[in-house]
């Protein structure tokens, strides 16, 4: 008997044996996402923001190359990133990764043998799902930060750099014994103050 026996997801759990379905291939994938989304409840992710996305990017990966999760091959993971960056150019790498590690995170689940699905898809159709993503076919993190450049976030060694500034404003004002340095001590400390609790310019 299988380890994963009581698993949430497991296929035994998800399809009842001895019903014989007028569509198979849909009735079986069907039941691997709704076995997903209750093996990602059981781990209390949340629903509107973690297992629907997911969930909605299965359904789209599936339409796309026509095919059910056991027919998958790897290259059609780069023919439906090319797609999407076709048309969006402004397709960021961060959302190419979290569609990626989404669709490695289904393939994990449809493979892993607990969860009885490469078993129920070879008796049915012949085939077992494979692990389509790996590292040459997934993007790595390849700096620190991945957004627009003109709108990155400062360095910790920057916002120290700031921070001295405007310690050093203050002091070079006293040292000339010129009028506002107080003034100069309130926007220092406003400046951390912002920096501290995230406070936005409106």
């Amino acid at each position: 008997m299988s380890s994963g026996v009581g698993l949430p997801g497991a296929a035994h759990l998800m399809l009842a044996d001895g019903v014989v379905h007028l569509d198979p291939e849909t009735a079986v994938f069907e039941a691997m996402l709704e076995g997903w989304a209750r093996e990602q409840r059981a781990r209390f992710l949340d629903w509107d923001g973690t297992i629907k996305p997911r969930l909605a990017l299965i359904r789209r990966f599936s339409d796309f190359t026509n095919e059910y999760p056991w027919q998958w091959q790897s290259a059609e993971v780069d023919a439906f990133m090319n797609s999407l960056r076709d048309r969006r150019p402004t397709f960021a790498a961060s959302t190419g990764r979290s569609y990626r590690n989404a669709l490695r995170m289904f393939c994990g689940y449809v493979t892993d043998a607990r969860y009885g699905w490469p078993a129920k898809c070879f008796d049915s159709f012949g085939q077992a799902p494979l692990q389509i993503l790996h590292e040459w076919n997934t993007i790595g993190h390849s700096s620190e930060y991945e957004g627009d450049s003109e709108r990155r976030p400062l360095t910790y060694d920057e916002v120290q750099a700031l921070f001295d500034a405007a310690d050093g404003r203050v002091e070079d004002i006293r040292a000339r014994r010129r009028k506002g340095a107080l003034a100069a001590m309130r926007d220092a400390v406003l400046l951390k103050m912002v920096y501290a609790y995230g406070l936005r310019r409106q």
